[in-house]
């Protein structure tokens, strides 16, 4: 019943969220997606796959093949020492969070820029390779044109938002193509499950790596603008296949996209009716689309780049699938796929990083943890404290309002009487009528009592006096 559910769910998002990109425009209808074949380059699939896009961290690809580039060329070792700036540490999440002056090795920030995304290391790697982060583009920018890849630019070197910033999905599946058949023995870089620094464990944004059987790389984005972007290779039987993914509406939504469009990749076959990736058509816009309004401005949490830990792809169900076969139309002879069935990430041993150059011993690791984990039971203690004063603080709070209301009773009551007093003394006055006092009325009046005389007051203290016995002599 649990998986049903979730697919209704999965359904009724889908709708909503294709509902809302036509309300948008026509520019969000449909989101750009593209698989390729490795060798020989040929398209198995396109929706779109031209059309400008908002790279987000995709971009990092770029960044890390201008690197690699350097590398293999002898200009670079994966051993320098690259120095985080101001400027870097300024950068706002994803983020390591190094102070500025921390050195890192060219190879360690590569493993961080692919698994943890950190904004601050992509400007690190920019300033102390391209000089600048403005220097840096200009090398990306040179690099895709020389690549082929003709609609991309690039203004910095992580993807946060900018305007100058875009590419499209067949740019990318370029880039990543060249990625992996230029760069063999640096293709563990792309598909690292997770990271350790210190106590610190960050895994890999790709919901891909772990859970889809064959998935081998490569890079997660996500801006408001752009929606949940994914690159992501995998090989199954021999085949080594590229799916791009633009603009879902989830990064759940990104994942099974992706795997999907794997599946119908692998169940495909290729001829020479399938084009090669410079053979797609030009697109007719030259912006791209912004889809804050369908990502970000609705109501519910502010959606985040990893996939939700609770959701699973779902098996065969009746739930309506929004990304048939009949609205991805792959080319080429295609039988229909078996779904794959993504599963919850299987459990991967970390590969550590560290700052300086030279890895930490076991002592030092021991030691880094005891300090980690000594900062961390002194931030656990500050914390208690700072909530046991503000509990304290809350109760005194408390107290003296009860104290507070028990006078304000107390005035209150005291008013009221005063209040009573003061209307028995100034009270409404009765208006009361006097006759004049006539013959008949003084005779008819009843007689008072007469005062007694001086003399007769005086007299029962003399008896008093008689009465009292005389005191005894001894």
């Amino acid at each position: 019943m649990e998986p049903f559910r979730m697919n209704v769910s999965r359904a009724l998002r889908l709708t909503a969220f294709a509902i809302a990109a036509l309300v948008s425009g026509s520019a969000l209808a449909a989101s750009p997606a593209l698989v390729v074949e490795v060798e020989s380059g040929r398209v198995l699939h396109a929706e779109r796959a031209t059309d400008p896009w908002f790279p987000a961290s995709v971009t990092k690809l770029m960044t890390a093949y201008v690197v690699l580039e350097q590398v293999r060329a002898g200009q670079l070792s994966m051993e320098k020492l690259l120095t985080v700036s101001e400027n870097a540490a300024s950068q706002p999440p994803s983020k390591m969070g190094f102070k500025p002056g921390t050195e890192i090795r060219l190879d360690n920030a590569l493993k961080i820029l692919m698994v943890k995304s950190a904004n601050d290391i992509a400007t690190t790697i920019a300033e102390n390779i391209g000089g600048s982060v403005d220097g840096f583009a200009e090398m990306m920018n040179e690099t895709a044109m020389r690549l082929g890849m003709k609609n991309s630019h690039f203004a910095n070197p992580h993807g946060l938002p900018d305007e100058r910033n875009q590419t499209t999905a067949r740019d990318m599946a370029i880039l990543a193509r060249a990625l992996l058949l230029e760069f063999p023995n640096q293709q563990n870089l792309f598909h690292i499950g997770a990271i350790q620094f210190g106590r610190r464990i960050m895994r890999n944004t790709n919901g891909l790596i772990g859970r889809y059987p064959g998935a081998d790389g490569m890079k997660t984005g996500f801006i408001c603008s752009s929606g949940f972007n994914v690159v992501a290779s995998a090989t199954r039987n021999g085949r080594h296949l590229i799916t791009v993914v633009f603009g879902a509406p989830s990064a759940n939504e990104r994942t099974m996209k992706a795997a999907e469009l794997f599946d119908r990749g692998f169940s495909s076959s290729v001829n020479f009716t399938n084009p090669v990736l410079t053979a797609l058509p030009a697109s007719s816009l030259t912006t791209p689309p912004d889809m804050r309004s369908v990502i970000c401005d609705r109501r519910g949490p502010m959606p985040q780049e990893e996939d939700s830990p609770a959701a699973v792809a779902e098996g065969e169900t009746s739930a309506p699938n929004l990304f048939s076969s009949s609205v991805m139309a792959f080319a080429g002879g295609t039988t229909q796929p078996m779904r794959t069935t993504l599963l919850p990430r299987t459990a991967v041993e970390p590969e550590r990083i560290w700052v300086g150059l030279t890895p930490p011993s076991e002592a030092d690791l021991a030691a880094e943890a005891a300090k980690e984990k000594a900062a961390a039971e002194k931030a656990r203690k500050s914390k208690a404290t700072a909530k046991s004063k503000k509990g304290s603080a809350a109760k005194d709070a408390k107290e003296a309002s009860s104290d507070d209301a028990e006078v304000s009773a107390d005035d209150e009551k005291a008013s009221t009487k005063e209040a009573v007093k003061t209307k028995g003394k100034n009270g409404s006055r009765v208006s009361v009528t006097l006759k004049p006092l006539t013959k008949d009325t003084k005779e008819k009046a009843p007689a008072t009592k007469p005062q007694a005389s001086v003399a007769e007051k005086a007299k029962p203290a003399k008896v008093d006096a008689a009465a009292k016995p005389k005191s005894s002599k001894n």
